[in-house]
C-alpha cells in the first residue's frame, strides 16, 4: 500500500470523535493518525452481499475502507458481474480491488476459476479488474490429509505463480491453523513457505489463525523475511477464543505492525469470519480501532 496516502477527512473526523469517546484499548496506541488505506476481506459480509451487493459496498465505502479483497470468483464473474462491470462499481465507490481468493480445485475439479481448472482465465479476469494479488484461500479437508499432498502443492503453487507473474500479478497462499499442525512429524507450512519459489509464491498471513495455532507472527517474519506482503487482521475473543472485532481481543497488533517491514507487508485486510453483532457494525468497530494503530 502507499503509506503516504491519507484517509478521507470525513473518515478522519469520525475516527477522531471515536477516540475521544472511547477508553484506551490496552493493545493499541492512541498517539497516531491513520495514514494508509485500510482494506476489508469482503467474505465478512457474504450474507449481506448475497442480498444487496451495491448497497453493502456503499456501506463499506462510507465507513472509510479504501481497499477490498474479493472471494467467490466463479466462471468469469465477480458476484455475478463481469470484470468490467465490477471494476466500474468499485471505482465509483472509491474501492480498490487489491486482492482475491481462489480455491485449489484439487477436490472439486469441475469448478472453474481455481488453481486446477481455468486458472489462466481467472488470472486474466483478475488483471482486468485491477487486482495485484491472487491467493489460494483454503485447502479442503480432503485436500490436506497427508504430507505428500502438501509436497504436491509446491509444484501447483509454483506453476500458479508463474501464470500470475506473466499477467503482472503476484500469487500467494492464505493460511488457517491446520498448516501449523504436524503430519507424520512434519509441518505442512514448511512446505508451503519453505519449499516454494519465494518470487512466485508469497504468503498472506492470517493473524488470527496463526496466533490461534500458537504461532508468533514475528517469529514467522524472521524465518521467512519479506514473504508476507498481505495480512488478514482479525482478533481473538479473550473469553472464548472466537473471532472478535479488531482491538477488542487479545492479539498484540502493535508488536506485529512494528515488524511490518521485516514481513514485507504492503496491504492488510480486516476480516471477521463470524461476528456476534451485525457484520457491518463489526467492521465499523474494527475500522475505528485500526485507525488508532500506527499503520
Amino acid at each position: 500500500m502507499d503509506y503516504n496516502e491519507k484517509i478521507s477527512r470525513k473518515s478522519f473526523l469520525k475516527a477522531g470523535a471515536f477516540m475521544l469517546a472511547t477508553p484506551m484499548l490496552s493493545k493499541l496506541s492512541l498517539d497516531v493518525t491513520a495514514s494508509s488505506p485500510i482494506g476489508l476481506q469482503l467474505y465478512t459480509l457474504r450474507n449481506e452481499i448475497s442480498k444487496d451487493l451495491l448497497g453493502t459496498l456503499k456501506k463499506v465505502s462510507a465507513i472509510g475502507y479504501k481497499e477490498v479483497e474479493l472471494y467467490g470468483y466463479s466462471d468469469g464473474k465477480f458476484f455475478g458481474k463481469t470484470p468490467k462491470e465490477f471494476k466500474k462499481i468499485l471505482g465509483d465507490l472509491g474501492l480498490n480491488p487489491v486482492s482475491g481468493h481462489y480455491g485449489a480445485g484439487v477436490e472439486n475439479k469441475t469448478a472453474k476459476g481455481t488453481l486446477s481448472n481455468s486458472w489462466q482465465k481467472a488470472v486474466d479476469d483478475a488483471a482486468e479488474l485491477g487486482q495485484k494479488y491472487v491467493n489460494c484461500a483454503y485447502l479442503t479437508e480432503s485436500e490436506r490429509k497427508t504430507i505428500d499432498q502438501y509436497k504436491s502443492y509446491v509444484d501447483l503453487f509454483n506453476k500458479s505463480g508463474e501464470v500470475a507473474k506473466k499477467a503482472g500479478l503476484q500469487f500467494g497462499y492464505h493460511n488457517h491453523d491446520f498448516e501449523f499442525k504436524k503430519i507424520g512429524g512434519e509441518l505442512p507450512y514448511d512446505y508451503i513457505a519453505g519449499k516454494t519459489d519465494p518470487k512466485l509464491v508469497k504468503l498472506e498471513l492470517d493473524l488470527y489463525w496463526a496466533v490461534k495455532a500458537g504461532i508468533d507472527p514475528v517469529a514467522l517474519f524472521k524465518k521467512y523475511p519479506g514473504r508476507f506482503p498481505l495480512w488478514h487482521v482479525k482478533d481473538i475473543d479473550k473469553k472464548d477464543g472466537s473471532f472478535a472485532e479488531v482491538g477488542t481481543g487479545s492479539i498484540d497488533f502493535k508488536k506485529i505492525f512494528d515488524n511490518r517491514k521485516l514481513a514485507g507487508m504492503t496491504h492488510f485486510f480486516v476480516e471477521q469470519d463470524v461476528a456476534k453483532v451485525p457484520p457491518v457494525q463489526a467492521i465499523e468497530t474494527s475500522f475505528k480501532n485500526v485507525v488508532k494503530m500506527k499503520v
